[in-house]
């Protein structure tokens, strides 16, 4: 007798009402917040088996997705060799191993990268997670004279990391040094190290601390009172300076350290101001200050050590261009801008006071500054890709800003990049704001075909979306499905005043403008209503949220990762990680202008009574960033509600985090699963 399918869970109701502005606002699925309540596990446990009872066949065909995607990745390979001090430092990884390897060689007599020196293992994170369903590596820090190593793990998926010491001479590790660690520096004397430690309920980065490498003394430096704030820690490239940022949404301000002032406290370079956001690095006594004062794109100014508030100008601003970036050497500078969705490289020689272009031949693509730690380096190292071209590093040279091509990561299974095109294309929004979109497809495939078509959206805290290589892109092309990235307002891709136009109470031009992009494709021919899928995270996971409240009927299918759908709940519990510091981005529902704002498109507060596309909702139990119950509250809600009866799935990984599973088979597992379903919505079943 055939196994009678499970039916989907039905989440019980329970009386639960907020009152907010006067408002009575009920929520019977406010109690699956209670993570400690069997109830909630069990409800858990119910939907992970109705989706692996619903998704058996396409459970089959990410299995096949695996081992073809797997197939492209050269499983045992070595990252480019960094040079720090007497060593140069690299990672590898070996077949069937979840987890890098992080090791160095000394250098050779010229100072030269030897190949044949013995390698050292500094660290094996696959010894590290074994045992653990979970495996994060945080800092890793090595000290000047190359002995010491400071490195934080996190095996829960909850971001919370514990500080370690290795010492590299004896391979002695310590035990914990201190919890809730988020970012760490050396001193100059390679003994002392200063850390920043998060608070303990909001997981807020609050407070600097100093000590020894064999002393279990710990010594407050500094503690950030306001909540809008979290402390971050670096250190200049001269090794000069320590640098402590205290950033808000809208205003930043510096502290710094000598490093060789071993007992010294951090002292403010210019105080915070309301709107002014700076950062800033260190050369010859002058500090380079990145300031956004009559600069909403940033501009660069200079100002002696002594006196940080007497500027003078070194890059203005520009309208149409934003200084990302700056990184400064012994004789040259290093300047990351992004201008119309694309990032440039520029060098400027302090020696002849020349600039130099870094240019790239792809229309879309994306470049980024990798580690290059010595002050006086000959070139500045970038990776480079495009949904085209995998993973390349080229180092950079000073002299001429040509470009040296140290490694290009293979793609294996008989990969040809000349069969596949990556475009950009310009949508316009209802307000007649013009709106890149990045493209991946196969040339084979027709764009006017209304064929099937993934659209992938984000849009939140300034940061821009990077058209970056996908292996699993790559099958999702072979299959003839183009891939696009919408590049709405919310990040920075055309600059702070993209971000601007974004947030708080112009957070809903995100929303249009993927809707507008989604819209253009299907106008154009590229895809249609029954061929669009679409997928977000995180804030992207609020944007699926409130598109398919809005517009369901311009889509077949949504994958929703770790979605931000309980926006008033969230926003008004100051007991959870990251809701006071974001009020800047998102509005303090205190604010009763605020509040109704949040109401009209929180996806959970929006639900209707009304047809939905197919949609498969994935999260994890351990989640810091986004709780779990926010997309269980809202699965509930919607099969409670909705009026269709198309598919509503509920994944929740039970041991991981924000970024889902860890280990690089188990994520690639999850991304195959995620695009099985999405395919199989759309007709493509192999």
């Amino acid at each position: 007798m055939a196994e009678t399918p499970l039916l989907p869970p039905k989440a019980p109701m329970k009386d639960h009402v907020s009152s907010w502005h006067g408002q009575s606002v009920h929520d019977p699925w406010f109690w699956l917040r209670e993570k400690e309540n069997p109830e909630v596990l069990a409800y858990l446990d119910a939907e992970n088996a109705y989706t692996a009872s619903q998704t058996a066949d396409v459970t089959r065909f990410g299995d096949a997705l695996y081992a073809e995607v797997l197939g492209r990745i050269q499983q045992t390979d070595l990252s480019v060799p960094v040079r720090r001090g007497a060593y140069y430092y690299f990672s590898r990884s070996e077949e069937g191993k979840q987890y890098p390897i992080h090791a160095r060689r000394a250098e050779g007599p010229d100072h030269k990268e030897d190949p044949s020196a013995p390698e050292q293992i500094l660290l094996d994170q696959n010894e590290l997670a074994s045992g653990h369903a979970f495996f994060s590596l945080g800092a890793f820090a090595v000290s000047d004279d190359g002995e010491q190593l400071l490195f934080s793990t996190d095996i829960t998926g909850f971001r919370q990391y514990t500080l370690y010491a290795k010492n590299l001479m004896t391979g002695v590790v310590s035990a914990p040094l201190a919890e809730r660690v988020t970012s760490v520096e050396w001193m100059a004397d390679n003994l002392h190290f200063v850390y920043a430690t998060e608070d303990a309920v909001t997981k807020r980065s609050n407070q600097l601390w100093r000590r020894t490498i064999d002393d279990g003394t710990s010594v407050l430096l500094l503690e950030e009172p306001d909540e809008l704030y979290r402390v971050g820690l670096g250190r200049t490239r001269d090794r000069i300076y320590l640098v402590c940022g205290s950033y808000s949404t809208d205003t930043w301000e510096s502290r710094v350290l000598r490093t060789s002032d071993i007992a010294g406290n951090f002292v403010i370079v210019l105080p915070r101001e309301k709107g002014h956001k700076y950062s800033l690095d260190h050369r010859s006594d002058v500090f380079f200050l990145r300031t956004n004062r009559n600069a909403r794109n940033f501009r660069l100014v200079t100002a002696p050590v002594d006196e940080p508030a007497r500027w003078t100008e070194f890059i203005p601003h520009r309208e149409d261009t934003l200084l990302d970036d700056v990184d400064l050497f012994a004789g040259h500078m290093v300047v990351r801008e992004k201008r119309d969705a694309l990032v440039r490289f520029r060098i400027y020689a302090f020696g002849d006071a020349t600039w130099k272009d870094v240019g790239f031949p792809e229309p879309v693509y994306h470049a980024s500054s990798l580690s290059t730690p010595e002050w006086d380096a000959p070139a500045f190292r970038i990776s480079y890709q495009s949904m085209v071209t995998p993973p390349t590093v080229y180092d950079a040279s000073f002299a001429d800003g040509s470009l040296t091509l140290l490694k290009r990561t293979a793609v294996l299974g008989g990969y040809d990049a000349d069969l596949y095109a990556t475009e950009r294309r310009w949508a316009t929004a209802r307000d007649g704001t013009r709106l890149p979109i990045s493209m991946f497809y196969k040339k084979s495939t027709s764009l006017v075909a209304h064929g099937p078509c993934l659209l992938y959206g984000y849009g939140s805290y300034g940061f821009g979306m990077p058209a970056t290589f996908s292996y699993s892109a790559v099958s999702l092309a072979d299959r003839g499905v183009v891939f696009v990235l919408a590049h709405v307002r919310g990040g920075n891709e055309l600059g702070e005043p993209w971000h601007d136009h974004g947030m708080l109470l112009e957070k809903k031009n995100s929303f249009l403008d993927f809707i507008d992009t989604a819209r253009t494709l299907i106008e154009s021919g590229v895809t249609s209503p029954d061929t669009l899928m679409i997928q977000g995270g995180s804030a992207g996971g609020l944007l699926m949220g409130v598109v398919v409240n809005e517009c369901p009927e311009l889509f077949k299918a949504v994958h929703a990762a770790v979605p931000f759908v309980d926006v008033l709940n969230t926003m008004f519990d100051t007991s959870l990680p990251l809701t006071v510091g974001e009020y800047l981005e998102w509005g303090d529902p205190n604010d009763k202008a605020a509040f109704d704002y949040m109401k009209s498109y929180s996806p959970y507060d929006n639900v209707g009574a009304h047809a939905y596309p197919a949609m498969l909702v994935t999260t994890s139990l351990n989640d810091s960033q986004v709780m779990y119950w926010e997309p269980a509250k809202w699965v509930a809600k919607l099969r409670h509600t909705k009026t269709d009866a198309n598919p509503l799935l509920l994944k929740c990984n039970m041991g991981a985090g924000h970024g889902g599973a860890s280990g690089r088979y188990d994520r690639l597992k999850e991304v195959t699963f995620e695009y099985a379903w999405l395919l199989t919505q759309v007709g493509i079943t192999a």
